[in-house]
């Protein structure tokens, strides 16, 4: 899976670089000073490097906490969103992580410590504000679980802050870490989902769908509260019938009190990123159809989002009540 960790110099003997390297016992090792002299460099093909991404473990120095951008996030007053890790082991076609990085490989930050602590004092400075802590927005929180253990601490970590909230967003089926403790109440696992044949085109090297839905199924058995998150929508000749089949797929067998909420959000990207991202797949479908460019945003435009948005809405209200239900514009 890995064939080369890099290793910053003052990280090495960090207990979670060390448990890291142990996990990856045939990868090469190889020390050096920063993550960004590798991450950062110019002219780094992304494409290629998604190939056979090498992981980095590195020091995180700030910006551990940060403000959820505007428009992203459920009923909390505030949202904010942590990223311990850069990249994706998926290679879903339209992820915004590969317009935003140069670099294909994965970047670890180990101090999960310093991480917990900036929590501290977000939730210190918030006393009186309801709060929604966001994993997964730059990397999937649980698909490398595996070999980081990350979301086993957080979820630790979090159950002593009953008055907050902490979302685990994931396409991953990888649950143990979950499944073998008892389940918080404040801790939504959050699975992102499309229709099964738009997923097995676009969602590449993810688990099926059907799977995804399996794995939420059983966490939201085992009491752990779930998130549904359609995001990005993509339009196609037949969506209302696919997304229709999809939602009574999902909400078929699954106790609706466990389902803590459901969000979707159309397809949209900065224009400089979307000329990045489209320029990597020049043939590709996604990318063929006539994308509306306003205001530096390019997306479907409109008429399409209403159109998507109202059904979504209606067909979800079949399942479970509105005020679940939140429309995501990021």
């Amino acid at each position: 899976m890995i064939d080369s960790i890099f290793v910053e110099r003052d990280v090495l003997d960090h207990p979670v670089s060390q448990k890291v390297i142990n996990r990856l016992k045939n990868a090469d090792v190889f020390e050096i000073e920063r993550y960004q002299e590798m991450f950062n460099r110019r002219q780094q093909n992304f494409r290629i490097q998604k190939q056979n991404p090498a992981l980095i473990l590195a020091k995180k120095y700030d910006n551990f906490v940060l403000p959820a951008p505007s428009g992203f996030g459920i009923d909390a007053q505030k949202n904010y969103y942590f990223s311990h890790m850069y990249n994706c082991i998926y290679d879903c076609r339209y992820c915004f992580l590969q317009g935003m990085y140069s670099s294909a490989n994965y970047v670890l930050f180990v101090n999960y410590e310093d991480f917990f602590k900036e929590i501290t004092d977000v939730i210190a400075e918030n006393t009186n504000d309801s709060i929604t802590f966001f994993s997964g927005y730059d990397c999937d929180s649980l698909a490398f679980e595996k070999i980081t253990g990350f979301a086993e601490q957080a979820v630790e970590f979090f159950s002593n802050f009953n008055s907050v909230e902490l979302e685990l967003r994931t396409k991953s089926i990888v649950s143990d870490t979950l499944l073998k403790r008892s389940p918080i109440s404040n801790c939504i696992v959050a699975y992102s989902l499309s229709p099964s044949n738009v997923a097995s085109i676009l969602d590449h090297k993810a688990p099926s769908v059907e799977r995804r839905i399996n794995a939420l199924k059983l966490l939201a058995k085992n009491g752990w509260p779930v998130g549904l998150r359609f995001d990005p929508l993509i339009y196609c000749s037949d969506w209302k019938k696919i997304y229709s089949e999809l939602f009574c797929q999902i909400f078929s067998d699954i106790n609706v009190a466990r389902v803590h909420s459901v969000s979707h959000g159309p397809l949209r990207y900065p224009k400089d990123m979307y000329k990045k991202i489209s320029s990597l797949y020049p043939d590709d479908k996604l990318f063929s159809f006539p994308m509306e460019a306003k205001d530096g945003i390019v997306s479907y435009g409109k008429e399409i989002e209403e159109e998507m948005s109202l059904f979504l809405q209606s067909e979800l209200e079949k399942y479970t009540t509105k005020n679940k239900i939140f429309r995501c514009l990021v």
